[in-house]
């Protein structure tokens, strides 16, 4: 894994910066390749030029990248007047009444990715979303329909229409090549120890066998491997299979639903990673406009090479972020990301195909990989997820915001905790504090005393 990350050249170079204001407006600045419309600008603070001094950045970026040198002398002027408006910005915020606060008024140049679902997809919501710090509203393909997923493109440009300070972003996220069990008529709940089956047949689902939607499952599976159900909620030794089925011990027993996503641990289903469906996804983006693309399970960089000649062809401006959660995108990981103008660190799938102890250290290898190309990196999946059910979060999970944004990710995301939660302004409102309060220690200087006030709610 290491040998991958060192093929990428030097980890030490410099990141892209733009779009900021303010005192950021000091340092040189370089604008991300992400086009002309506004919505791209909200990626603009790349958080691997905090608390150094930055060089321009050419050949990763357009050619028509805007640069705002800083003469030498004055750079130590300008790094001391940087921290401290900063600093004493993030103290006055820390003050205030009611400790997290409704709106941001203070840059953060970390973003914020929110997935919209059945808790947020109201004009309420989005606008809601937005003013406690929402940069990007993602639309995740594999629930919903185009005529839902419409219905939010429409409201966050009639919202992006109505602000021009505050420009939300769109993307859409395919669904890609899931492997998922068939229907059941209820839940079943299997015990540590039990035989299951997995059974290509159709229409299967019964107390001790169900459906799998791939008909090349028995082929890729063989007798001693491990299969996850949503990520390794439940696992299942495979012990035998036949022609059209594949029969288990229950490892890790639990309900087992209709519907469940299915990994097998080191192994990617042999799948193309742009499926039908994600095509007409994909052309639904473009009749919309979209910002970005995040194209899941990538194996390779063919499939972004072919994904972007449809772009062209198509003369759409969006941008593609691949997302690397697939045990076959290891091994090609630079050319999958030299491809792309961004990546995905999707911690989900990513901790189901290989051992979950490897996901800290691929984080933080993709993390500085895409930052010596000057590409946009996202971590997502779990940051908040007790956030779902609770209106505070675990003290795990605030480290791990904190953890992404030292590392360099120039965006966090959150899924379930905005599509389906119980308290997704809060989650937005706690992961703006986190990244703010991180980014203060970041930037260098005295931190202020008072600043963990703002989590007192």
């Amino acid at each position: 894994m290491a040998q991958v990350v060192a093929a990428a050249g030097a980890a030490g170079a410099a990141r892209p910066l733009g779009g900021a204001s303010g005192a950021d407006s000091l340092r040189p600045v370089a604008r991300l390749p992400f086009g002309p419309r506004d919505a791209r600008e909200r990626w603009s603070g790349s958080v691997a030029s905090r608390g150094r001094r930055e060089h321009p950045v050419a050949s990763v970026i357009s050619a028509d990248a805007e640069v705002m040198p800083v003469s030498a002398d004055d750079d130590a002027v300008v790094k001391e007047e940087e921290n401290f408006q900063h600093l004493k910005a993030v103290q006055q915020l820390a003050t205030a009444a009611n400790g997290v606060w409704s709106k941001p008024n203070v840059r953060r140049k970390t973003k914020i990715v929110c997935t919209i679902g059945p808790s947020t997809n109201t004009r309420e919501m989005i606008w809601n979303l937005a003013e406690a710090g929402m940069n990007v509203a993602r639309l995740n393909m594999s629930h919903g329909d185009h005529a839902s997923h419409q219905k939010v493109i429409d409201l966050v440009k009639e919202y992006n229409a109505q602000t021009k300070d505050n420009v939300i972003a769109l993307m859409v996220d395919t669904k890609g090549p899931e492997v998922r069990s068939g229907d059941l008529p209820q839940p079943i709940f299997l015990e540590t120890g039990q035989e299951f089956t997995f059974t290509i047949k159709r229409g299967v689902g019964t107390e001790t066998c169900v459906s799998v939607n791939y008909d090349d499952f028995v082929n890729d599976v063989e007798a001693g491997d491990m299969l996850l159900v949503d990520g390794g909620m439940m696992s299942f030794l495979v012990k035998s299979k036949t022609e059209d089925s594949v029969k288990c011990e229950v490892i890790d027993g639990g309900e087992l639903k209709s519907r469940r996503h299915l990994n097998v641990r080191g192994k990617s289903a042999t799948l193309p990673s742009i499926t039908d469906k994600d095509w007409d996804d994909i052309k639904f983006g473009v009749e919309n406009q979209v910002d970005y693309y995040a194209v899941s399970f990538v194996k390779d960089a063919q499939v972004v090479h072919e994904l972007k000649d449809y772009l062209r062809s198509s003369n759409a401006d969006i941008h593609v972020i691949v997302k690397i959660e697939s045990a076959d995108s290891i091994p090609n990981l630079h050319s999958i990301i030299t491809a792309s103008d961004g990546a995905m660190v999707a911690r989900g799938d990513l901790g189901a195909e290989l051992p979950i102890e490897e996901v800290p250290l691929l984080q933080e290898e993709i993390i500085r990989m895409c930052r010596s190309m000057g590409k946009a990196v996202i971590v997502a999946t779990n940051m908040l997820e007790s956030m779902i059910v609770h209106p505070t979060p675990t003290r795990a999970e605030v480290s791990d915001i904190a953890i992404a944004v030292r590392e360099g990710a120039d965006a966090v995301m959150l899924s379930g905790e905005t599509a389906h939660g119980k308290f997704p302004l809060k989650a937005v409102k706690v992961m703006h504090t986190v990244a703010l309060r991180t980014e203060a220690t970041i930037i260098g200087g005295e931190t202020p005393s008072n600043l963990g006030q703002v989590f007192k709610v």
